[in-house]
């Protein structure tokens, strides 16, 4: 599934905000894809442990901590953007 950003109202292509967003649209959508990949390799190592594939636990262990620690980060963010965005929209003008 593709998730395409919107475009902020008023904002020229091309203007420093526009290249600020866009930027910081591609740094959020790197650490999320790094998230998703870190569980992927987290599920993976823990189905070969079951398997018998590998008999390792200190780095299934691992994995499944950096992909817990990442998962962590990515609701804290979430979090803050959220309470960044309340906090906007509380705002009198």
């Amino acid at each position: 599934m593709e998730v395409r950003g919107v475009s902020p109202v008023g904002v020229r292509a091309g203007s420093p905000l526009q290249q600020a967003l866009s930027g910081f649209a591609e740094a959020l959508e790197r650490a999320v894809r790094s998230a998703d990949e870190l569980q992927r390799r987290a599920d993976a190592a823990a189905a070969a442990l079951a398997d018998g594939r590998t008999d390792d636990v200190h780095a299934v262990m691992v994995a499944m901590e950096e992909a817990s620690l990442a998962l962590q980060l990515a609701i804290q963010v979430r979090n803050r953007l959220l309470e960044s965005y309340q906090e906007l929209v509380r705002m009198q003008v």
